[in-house]
């Protein structure tokens, strides 16, 4: 268990990210967090941007009640805006958005509106500090993602393979793709650290074949590694089958039905990992409070398949899941990006 006080170097941290995002004192600068947000990233954040000397307001909203169902960890999609009309229009009159929100407002309904006006927003996901100032972005991060991203637009059919059965196609017409470096510094876009990956958001219809996971794969939504098999079955975007005996498989088939909605099952996004700092086994070293579990999806090289919310299909919904995938192929159109389970 590590100590949640305030080090420097932790500060230097937020101060490098808060740099690269080019944040400037003219600009209006907002701490966005809710009533269970980390306090001590709270508190980094704040003293980072007061050390830069950059002027910044909080704003501060209740964590909503948690409703019945399944528990949601880790979905990207904050409910912490819902019914706060007030703070969404004061977000999206604001230059910069620093979110220290639980879940992240990567896939949050309010998003878009906050961006529209030309808003940046820079989650910075809910980790324990030591993890955050062990992978600040690099600008090398940076040329990566843009390598990334061209490749993928550029392509018309994504084609995952593994020796263990995985056999999964994704046609990329329509698809929105992005990726996350670690910061942004552009208007209208969001970012989040850490960062090292690239995201396709498939159009409907577009995701069709079998994901085989094996032990030593990550289910990054009960933060464990799998332990035994468990099979996905993909038809036109959703997950129509989890086969597997195991406790793996059982408990992902539960989690599934327990939000009693059909986009759970839908698949959010598809890409891979390209960070070389990200680190595998991190998963081990830390306490699940302690933990978003981002870095593992970027470790580099891994295939990463995600469930739920994909806004760009109109799909919205609080079940989730992230599922780095090791040691597999990744072709696009034709061509590895991802061989073995390591970039090329």
């Amino acid at each position: 268990m590590l100590v949640d006080r305030v080090e420097s170097v932790w500060i230097d941290a937020f101060a490098q990210v808060f740099q690269l995002c080019a944040m400037r004192p003219d600009e209006r600068i907002v701490v966005l967090s809710e009533t269970q947000s980390r306090p001590v990233n709270i508190q980094l954040a704040e003293i980072a941007l007061g050390q830069l000397g950059l002027p910044h307001y909080r704003i501060t909203v209740p964590t909503p009640r948690h409703p019945q169902g399944p528990v949601v960890r880790s979905s990207g999609a904050s409910q912490a805006l819902n019914g706060q009309a007030g703070a969404v229009e004061a977000l999206s009159a604001a230059d910069v958005v620093v979110d220290l929100t639980l879940e992240g407002l990567m896939h949050a309904r309010q998003t878009a509106k906050i961006l529209k006006g030309g808003t940046r927003i820079m989650t910075v996901s809910n980790e324990h500090p030591e993890a955050l100032a062990r992978l600040i972005p690099t600008l090398e991060s940076k040329e990566r993602g843009k390598e990334a991203v061209a490749r993928c637009r550029a392509a018309r059919a994504m084609a995952v393979r593994s020796d263990a059965g995985t056999d999964l196609d994704v046609a990329l017409a329509g698809a929105a793709t992005v990726a996350v470096w670690g910061w942004t510094d552009r208007p209208g876009t969001l970012a989040h650290w850490p960062g090292g990956i690239v995201v396709s958001f498939p159009a409907t219809g577009s995701v069709n074949g079998r994901l085989a996971y094996r032990p030593g794969d990550v289910n990054l939504t009960f933060k464990r590694y799998f332990e035994s098999a468990a099979d996905l079955v993909i038809r036109n975007d959703y997950v129509t089958e989890v086969k597997g005996n195991g406790a793996d498989a059982a408990l992902m088939r539960d989690y599934f039905a327990g939000f009693g909605e059909r986009d759970a099952y839908a698949t959010s996004h598809v890409g891979w990992g390209f960070n070389p700092v990200a680190r595998y086994e991190a998963l081990c070293m830390y306490d699940r409070r302690d933990t978003n579990c981002t870095e593992l999806r970027a470790v580099a090289g891994n295939f990463l398949y995600s469930t739920g919310a994909n806004e760009f299909a109109g799909r919205f919904t609080r079940g989730h899941f992230d599922l780095p995938m090791m040691g597999c192929d990744i072709a696009l159109d034709g061509t590895l990006v991802v061989e073995g389970g390591r970039l090329t």
